[in-house]
């Protein structure tokens, strides 16, 4: 019955201290924010509070083993286990950590600075930073856990070694594609030529920029689709940027009128009609005749908006508002496409005579 009763006495009171630890840290790091609700620090810290438990449970687990005297055959296994585990959960707890403190970075730079241009390239380059040292650091724990914690695997991670230069030409020559995309995030993140939240037109689709990963950027379109695409397209063929260099973008609008159009006119309604738009800002606006052809005109009308989000929305508006006031003021002014009326006798006379004539 002892054999029994001490292993049980042994987990459970391991299991329940560690509950118990967890609870306690989350409890201070909510007081910590009632006392001080300026700073975001103590929320963020609770997102370690699941790796800090299988942290503190494995190692007390490792350390508490002997008193539960099992004396299993498999006692050094399950101790290598544990001690595993308690590895990878160290890891995962430094990965918390470490997003918790760019993120509390980060908000109190979005706070006090009014660049929000700055705080995108920011955020992209935090993000990728972070996905890079959690892959190294993934894979550096394993393999580190590998081989001091299981000692019969070290001839086989030796042979390993002795056959890396093989193995490094191999997986670079299938990896090329991973790798490429690897180095294009590092140059996106740290180049500045596109970060989260800017607004490109690629391949025809206009949208903003919504993740930025070490393979893969995804735009998500005006519809509220999501186009993915491999990060290296942003490196090797050219895509449009309307938030570099500012989010001040000017918007276009090209109509198709006839040569009666009174140009004055349709200027100052246009004028008239930006100062009740709250999406102008007041910077520049124009329009003028850009174009002539026998047919008809091309008017481009320009108006001067804040962010990519009111160019559009104020170009659609402007566009109707102007075909509109015309169709109801001077509708001789929209274009009109020339037809011919071909009398049917007239037209059937010739096949007539060209059949007689046979």
């Amino acid at each position: 019955m002892e054999d029994i009763v001490r292993p049980l006495i042994v987990v459970l009171g391991t299991i329940a201290i560690t509950v118990l630890a967890g609870l306690l840290v989350d409890r201070g790091l909510r007081f910590a924010a009632r006392r001080r609700p300026d700073t975001h620090m103590p929320m963020l810290l609770r997102r370690v509070q699941l790796p800090l438990q299988v942290l503190l449970g494995t190692l007390a687990l490792h350390l508490t083993y002997p008193l539960a005297e099992l004396d299993l055959r498999q006692d050094v296994v399950i101790r290598n286990v544990l001690a595993t585990a308690a590895l990878l959960a160290a890891a995962w707890l430094v990965v918390r950590l470490a997003d918790a403190v760019a993120e509390n970075l980060l908000r109190r730079y979005a706070e006090r600075t009014s660049d929000t241009s700055r705080v995108r390239q920011l955020r992209t380059q935090l993000g990728l930073v972070r996905r890079v040292i959690t892959s190294v650091l993934v894979v550096t724990t394993a393999a580190v856990a590998i081989l001091l914690l299981f000692p019969s695997l070290r001839t086989l991670g030796t042979s390993m070694l002795a056959s890396a230069g093989v193995i490094g030409i191999i997986a670079g020559v299938a990896a090329q594609s991973t790798l490429s995309n690897l180095m294009a995030g590092l140059q996106i993140a740290f180049g500045d030529s596109v970060k989260i939240g800017d607004t490109v037109v690629v391949e025809g689709e206009w949208g903003t920029v919504e993740e930025i990963t070490l393979a893969f950027l995804t735009v998500r379109i005006w519809d509220d689709r999501r186009l993915t695409m491999p990060v290296s397209y942003f490196n090797s063929k050219p895509y449009e940027n309307w938030s570099r260099g500012g989010p001040q973008v000017t918007g276009t609008v090209l109509l198709h009128l006839d040569h009666s159009t009174p140009v004055p006119v349709l200027r100052e309604h246009l004028h008239d009609y930006l100062r009740g738009r709250p999406e102008w800002d007041r910077r520049t606006w124009s329009l003028l005749v850009t174009d002539s052809t026998p047919v008809n005109i091309v008017v481009r009308a320009a108006m001067s908006t804040s962010n990519a989000d009111d160019a559009w929305t104020l170009r659609c508006a402007v566009r109707e508002e102007l075909l509109d006031w015309l169709s109801r003021n001077h509708p001789n002014a929209l274009p009109k496409i020339p037809t011919a009326i071909i009398d049917s006798d007239s037209a059937a006379a010739p096949e007539r005579e060209e059949v007689g004539a046979r």
